[in-house]
């Protein structure tokens, strides 16, 4: 008997599967494909994902196969800078190839001791009281304490859940590939720009070498159940530009639509839903998965501290209770932008001027900061303002704070050297350091960095250790 199986071995099923790993908790990863996506494309990780990935000491892998670009020009593609002083040490996009960072990921949670079975897709399952038998499409059957559905737009698991998924069909759809161009980069710079102030979704972006980003509506395109060919890309810049510039060697092609749906419930009983599989909107601004990775990430140790024994009665159910609301606002947001990409003239009026408004720096910052997920702050209740958000990788007398979670536990870090973690050191590290970069006395970080305490009294302390760490050990 397994405690966990995951369905969909993607970026947020195989997260989910380290984290519970790094608690020695028994995983199987079922992946309905028989192997990995075999085209190139190309996906963002943000500030947020980044940062979470040096807190597990991924990041050094993921690097040398991506490629830095500004945090910058995200929302609804409105060309302005980077605010100055991002507040965090990796304040920048890294464009890496989707099959890279798959593989990396799938690898990782391997070698993690996680068993992962490609071919195999679940197409039943029923629930009792001790746990969950799973079936799959060959008629076997397995038997886990949980489930969890990280298997996309379409789960399979959400849909046998029976938990609704309300919000808005595809009203448009759009066109989106990398591939080289033959044009002057001047000559194509000229044309966007002279499209975009009339219409939208329409943009080739450079990715260097001659690779450019191609998005194009799909108005009058073919079947959208046919995936789209380089020559219908060509028809659509033929017709809105007036040239094809000399488009060819694609390295993927796509098309999207503008669907947005929220999963009711993330959970029910001793199934879970994460990623695609409980929110799907536009790829405007590139948060999908960035939005499933840090769901993985904020369930992983909760589900393992309800397996290990020691979560307290409620911690599972904060899951759905900070994340839910996360991609609420990422829905809207990428409601709001898919408006301002419309050609029509109200939306390009209000276009016009947020374009004005965001050359105040607050305004910047703030559409930054939702897009990269840095400005996330769960509600823990009242406290200072850094209480419920994530905490920067400062300097530490060890070298930097994230190097001391990789194990995926909490963490307290005391400047006045006079607390203790006590009887939870199985699952919380002390670190005294009075030199850290605070200007708080003491912080308790949960094991996905988020500020959970703070203060500098022992009682109080105690009170939420139990709070988010269940009762001390014997």
């Amino acid at each position: 008997m397994f405690d966990v199986i995951i369905a969909g071995c993607g970026p947020t099923g195989a997260m989910l599967a380290a984290e519970l790993r790094l608690h020695d908790v028994r995983v199987l990863v079922l992946e309905k494909e028989t192997k990995p996506a075999s085209f190139v494309r190309i996906v963002g990780l943000h500030i947020r994902s980044l940062e979470l990935m040096a807190m597990r000491g991924l990041l050094d892998r993921l690097l040398p196969h991506g490629r830095r670009r500004p945090a910058a020009g995200f929302f609804a593609a409105i060309p302005k800078p980077a605010p100055k002083g991002l507040d965090s040490a990796y304040a920048y996009l890294l464009g890496i190839p989707q099959p890279v960072i798959e593989r990396l990921l799938e690898e990782h949670v391997i070698e993690l001791g996680a068993q992962v079975r490609r071919g195999c897709a679940v197409t039943g399952f029923e629930q009792d009281d001790e746990g969950v038998t799973v079936e799959l499409a060959d008629g076997e059957q397995l038997r886990s304490r949980y489930l969890v559905g990280c298997d996309g737009g379409r789960s399979t698991v959400r849909k046998l859940l029976g938990v609704g998924f309300p919000g808005e069909p595809s009203r448009t759809e759009t066109l989106m590939g990398e591939m080289e161009v033959g044009a002057p980069q001047e000559e194509i710079a000229a044309k966007v720009t002279e499209i975009r102030e009339t219409r939208q979704p329409f943009w080739l972006r450079p990715f260097g070498e001659g690779i450019y980003s191609v998005v194009v509506p799909a108005a009058g395109v073919r079947d959208r159940a046919e995936p789209p060919t380089l020559e219908d890309f060509k028809q659509q810049l033929r017709t809105i530009a007036g040239t094809d510039f000399g488009v060819h060697s694609p390295r993927w092609l796509s098309r999207f639509g503008d669907a947005t749906r929220l999963a009711e419930r993330y959970r029910v009983g001793r199934v879970l839903l994460a990623g695609d599989a409980a929110h799907i909107h536009p790829p405007i601004g590139g948060q999908g998965l960035n939005l499933g990775v840090q769901d993985a990430f904020n369930l992983g140790w909760k589900l393992a501290a309800q397996i290990r024994g020691w979560a307290p009665e409620t911690l599972l159910d904060t899951y759905q209770a900070e994340r839910r609301p996360v991609a609420e606002d990422v829905l809207d947001n990428t409601r709001a932008q898919a408006e301002l990409l419309s050609a029509e003239p109200g939306p390009q009026a209000v276009r016009r001027l947020l374009t004005e408004l965001m050359d105040f720096d607050e305004v910047n910052r703030r559409l930054i900061e939702k897009i990269t997920a840095i400005g996330i702050r769960y509600d823990f209740g009242e406290g200072p303002d850094l209480l419920g958000r994530r905490l920067l990788d400062i300097d530490v007398k060890q070298g930097h704070l994230y190097g001391l979670l990789h194990r995926g536990r909490g963490l307290l870090l005391d400047r006045t050297e006079r607390l203790t973690v006590g009887g939870w050191s199985d699952r919380v590290d002390y670190l005294a350091d009075p030199t850290a970069v605070l200007d708080v006395p003491c912080v308790l970080l949960r094991p996905d960095g988020h500020v959970a305490w703070i203060g500098d009294d022992q009682q109080d302390l105690d009170d939420h250790l139990s709070r988010w760490f269940g009762k001390p050990a014997d």
